[in-house]
């Protein structure tokens, strides 16, 4: 019997993928989509020195949410932009991805790093759906005041909390509480703030 999960159902694939069920993206839309983003991305990549109003414009028509004070450096990249949403006063360092198949949401206040990596795809160990292209996605929720050091990997379906410090080079698996620090691969507490 064919697993559900892999079954069309009447939705779209769209549909589909923001609900954070299997999806197939290789679907007409999804491309205009994250061709779209990809528009976007190169154009904010191709600013140079000082140019915040013109960062600051590109990000608001590319994100889902921006918050004031906000600044990332590029280059930065997204699946689509509309699915991340940052709050007020954060900051990116260059290098920033964030695979937004599923919702990203970074809050008030956060530090992030050098080539941080938000990964929000998933795709099915079962090797038949896999080479149909079959994906999913689980989202990213990332709390106030939280400094992600450099080259920290947040895979799919993590919220770390408030306050929270992880360690450069962290690849973090799991849920992490506010006001601790995590290092490690995958990361775990080693202190608590």
């Amino acid at each position: 019997m064919p697993d559900p999960r892999f079954q069309p159902d009447g939705r779209s694939n769209r549909e589909r993928m923001l609900a954070g069920d299997h999806y197939i993206a290789a679907d007409a839309h999804l491309a205009r989509e994250s061709n779209r983003a990809a528009i976007l991305t190169a154009q904010f990549n191709a600013t140079a020195g000082d140019d915040h109003a013109t960062r600051d414009r590109i990000l608001r028509e590319l994100l889902g949410s921006i918050g004031d004070g906000t600044v990332i450096r590029p280059p930065f990249r997204c699946d689509y932009g509309y699915q991340t949403h940052i709050g007020a006063r954060t900051f990116a360092n260059w290098g920033l991805i964030a695979l937004d198949v599923g919702r990203i949401t970074i809050g008030d206040d956060v530090q992030i790093g050098p080539n941080v990596q938000l990964l929000t795809a998933t795709h099915p160990i079962e090797p038949e759906p896999r080479r149909d292209k079959w994906e999913a996605a689980r989202p990213i929720t990332i709390g106030n005041n939280v400094w992600l050091g450099g080259g920290v990997i947040i895979c799919p379906g993590v919220t770390i909390g408030d306050n929270t410090v992880v360690g450069a080079g962290a690849v973090v698996i799991r849920d992490l509480p506010a006001g601790v620090v995590a290092v490690g691969n995958p990361a775990r507490t080693i202190l608590e703030l």
